[in-house]
């Protein structure tokens, strides 16, 4: 992992881009921690701030349906530098709101920049993985991860010396800007302009699988979120220090992994390790609901962040290779799929559990994750060897 690192933080391209990916990871990261003030400062109940919370994924909505329009006019690159800064902003007001209408307002706002934002800076990775035949997209999506573990441990630093969310926010999004600004040349170089299929075509049943794939991945992912603690909890019955653990061993694992995944990709092939992933995602959620102790439990959600650490990078690589469609097209697609898993996938377990109960729920992703794996094995999208890659010079610029 420590050499993977080193030559992508010695390749400034790549690593200017990785650090966008990071800065997604950090704005969020301290919006969470400002939820609970936010709450109580505009006087919403759970419900209504759960209805709120809705304006966003239909931000995101909205910004794959606009996604195609936007990049056959704008630049890659162009939308990828001042996207990033925009969303600071967005989520500088979005915490500091005065009123809910601001606060719904950016709240859309944040969904939508957020989704087109992605658009880009995946694309940008497509571009430099050609570029230097070399593969980035799991480290870039590491550095996501990586960025969340930071902005948690920020929020209890700042909160510590007792500097509220709204004055974290503008210290975040401060430090941020100037470092998009110190990095302008290698973020504004992308200047494809990336165009669409003209007409509408219905999605063949291959491109479906890889869409259908990520769904299971994300829908893990926002399970375990949801639901670990619940579990450990109510089933367990773990005391209350422990209840966070399996989501943390979770964490861990898929940031560990993803660090890793460009060097295991390339000499497993994407297709063994999205197989292999979803086979060990679906032996994790096997552990998690047959485990007799908590300690069982959290080798189990570990398991499951290792098995979904590289499926997503895999699919997005997959998704901008496809005869036919577009790179944006491509990545609509596969964030459709996420989008879905991730929105839908707590709720779907939640009914379940009522009806029945929540070792049961968690059954479906032993399941879903089986059928995963199915389809990465039949998908032609899915590479079983990647072409080989020699690193180029650190020092070389790519634009």
């Amino acid at each position: 992992m420590l050499k993977n690192i080193s030559t992508f933080i010695k390749n400034k391209p790549a690593l200017a881009v990785g650090f966008l990916f990071s800065t997604s990871s950090l704005l969020f990261g301290t919006w969470v921690a400002s939820i609970p003030g936010i709450k109580y400062r505009l006087g919403f109940s759970d419900g209504s701030l759960g209805l709120s919370l809705l304006l966003s994924p239909l931000g995101a909505i909205t910004g794959m349906l606009l996604s195609t329009r936007v990049f056959s006019k704008i630049p890659v690159g162009k939308w990828m530098f001042g996207g990033y800064i925009t969303l600071c902003f967005i989520m500088t007001l979005q915490i500091n709101s005065v009123n809910r209408v601001m606060f719904w307002i950016c709240l859309y706002c944040f969904g939508m920049i957020s989704f087109l934002n992605g658009v880009s800076s995946n694309a940008t990775v497509n571009l430099l993985e050609k570029k230097y035949k070399r593969l980035m997209m799991s480290t870039c999506h590491g550095m996501y991860s990586l960025g969340g573990a930071v902005s948690a441990g920020l929020a209890v630093l700042l909160f510590s010396i007792h500097i509220p969310s709204g004055g974290q926010i503008v210290i975040v999004a401060a430090a941020i800007i100037t470092v998009i600004i110190s990095n302008k040349k290698h973020l504004l170089g992308n200047r494809d302009i990336i165009h669409s299929r003209s007409g509408i075509k219905l999605p063949s049943l291959t491109i479906l699988g890889i869409s259908f794939i990520c769904m299971v991945s994300f829908m893990a992912e926002g399970c375990v979120a949801d639901w670990s603690a619940i579990y450990f909890k109510e089933v367990l019955h773990s005391a209350k220090a422990l209840i966070s653990l399996g989501y943390a061993g979770f964490s861990v694992a898929m940031t560990v992994g993803r660090l890793n995944g460009d060097s295991v990709i390339t000499k497993f092939g994407s297709k063994g390790v999205v197989i292999t992933g979803s086979l060990l995602s679906a032996t994790g959620f096997l552990i998690v609901v047959l485990s007799p102790a908590v300690l069982v439990a959290i080798a189990g959600y570990i398991l499951i962040g290792f098995g979904c650490s590289c499926i997503v990078p895999v699919l997005f690589r997959a998704s901008a290779n496809i005869p036919g469609v577009s790179t944006v097209e491509g990545f609509a697609m596969v964030t459709t799929g996420g989008l879905i898993g991730f929105l839908t996938g707590p709720s779907v377990i939640g009914f379940i559990s009522e009806k029945a109960d929540l070792s049961k729920a968690l059954s479906l992703l032993i399941l879903m994750s089986l059928l995963a794996a199915f389809a990465a094995w039949k998908n032609k999208f899915i590479l079983n060897k990647e072409p080989a890659t020699e690193p180029l010079p650190y020092d070389e610029q790519l634009y």
